[in-house]
């Protein structure tokens, strides 16, 4: 008669075994969120008597948050899956002066002028990921070309076609116009004058606008900003695609190996990228009514420090959408923190070192985490 085995299972000695702390260190996101928990704990105690913290503060330091949330998306997939591109700034100066050309000086429709706009971003994306695969050469080099050609040509044609660097009446030539509704446009502002009547929000008390509240609804940027971190973490983590870009950041050959389509996967990203930048560009452009040859100075590296504060290595295959999102929140925060407590705002570029640095002494901790490296 056989007998049952009542002996415990033991332990594969191939598994290493993991403590909840440790899972926890390993978590892209526990860095930001750390940081945006310290950072509004600040602010709380130093700023909140002179009025961050009120819908028109918070407004503000939103839209700035949104703003970087925006690039960082596109930063945060494409340092992913395995490179960097800082031709974003440039990219975002570019595009938001081709759409006022387009419509301002030669008289095109606003539509059109953003639909032409974002095939031609998009191409030149396209362009740049296929010259790093082609050429072998690094992104970070390609790209910085990039930074310097878009920035020349886009002051090139602006002082060529108007003598100027600065070109306004976007905002009367877009009246009414469909697309730039969806990019300078505001929701709900039917339940914010709701609210400001009932007394929730403040209104204005005198004036040509006695009456409506100080929040007048949600900038179309910030629509923007959530849908795109809803679509980059769900093709991230929920999509056969998203699986490729880990993989294509993680160990390129391997995965080129196993079918990953590797080069199509990073071309791709580059191209998103470049998206991301002609919507922060388009929005910022219909916000103003008109648009800079410097606009986007140094976003790039706003971006990547964003996405570094996420969680992402700088080595590609592990990163967080929802960490990237949390970074920009940080620097969103912050920038506005500085002036809302009073304090110089040539400070912020402090912040910027010290924290990307900071940010980059974790993520070197959790890769030898990971890899075992001493």
């Amino acid at each position: 008669m056989s007998q049952t085995d009542n002996t415990p299972p033991t332990s594969d000695e191939r598994v290493k075994d993991m403590s909840g702390f440790r899972k926890a260190l390993l978590r892209p996101e526990l860095g930001s969120i750390c940081g945006v928990i310290l950072v509004f704990i600040f602010f709380f105690l130093t700023a909140r008597d002179s009025g961050m913290f009120s819908p028109a503060g918070v407004m503000n330091w939103s839209i700035v948050s949104a703003q970087f949330i925006i690039i960082a998306v596109g930063a945060c997939l494409l340092m992913i899956a395995g490179e960097f591109d800082l031709s974003v700034g440039s990219m975002i100066g570019f595009s938001g002066m081709s759409i006022a050309l387009l419509s301002v000086s030669f008289g095109w429709p606003v539509w059109l002028a953003i639909i032409v706009t974002f095939v031609l971003c998009v191409a030149i994306g396209a362009f740049n990921g296929w010259l790093v695969i082609k050429t072998g050469l690094p992104s970070f080099i390609v790209t910085l070309a990039f930074l310097f050609i878009l920035r020349g040509l886009t002051i090139f044609a602006a002082i060529a076609t108007t003598r100027k660097t600065i070109i306004g009446g976007v905002r009367e030539v877009a009246e009414g116009d469909w697309i730039a509704a969806i990019f300078g446009g505001k929701i709900l502002t039917g339940l914010f004058q709701w609210m400001g009547d009932h007394g929730w929000i403040e209104t204005f008390v005198r004036g040509t606008r006695e009456g409506q509240p100080v929040v007048e609804g949600i900038p179309m940027l910030m629509v923007w900003a959530l849908v795109l971190v809803i679509f980059g973490h769900l093709l991230l983590t929920k999509t056969k695609f998203g699986n490729w870009i880990f993989a294509s950041g993680g160990d390129a050959q391997a995965a080129r190996y196993v079918g990953v389509p590797v080069n199509r996967v990073k071309i791709m990203m580059f191209m998103f990228t470049a998206f991301c930048a002609c919507v922060l560009a388009s929005a910022q452009v219909m916000e103003f009514g008109s648009a800079g040859a410097d606009r986007g100075l140094l976003k790039e590296f706003e971006a990547i420090i964003s996405v570094v504060i996420g969680g992402a290595l700088l080595t590609g295959g592990y990163g967080s959408v929802i960490g990237a999102a949390l970074g920009a929140i940080v620097f969103g925060v912050v920038q506005q923190g500085l002036f809302f407590a009073g304090v110089e705002s040539s400070l912020f570029r402090v912040f910027l070192g010290v924290i990307l640095l900071l940010a980059v002494i974790l993520n070197t901790y959790i890769r030898r985490m990971i890899t075992g490296e001493k």
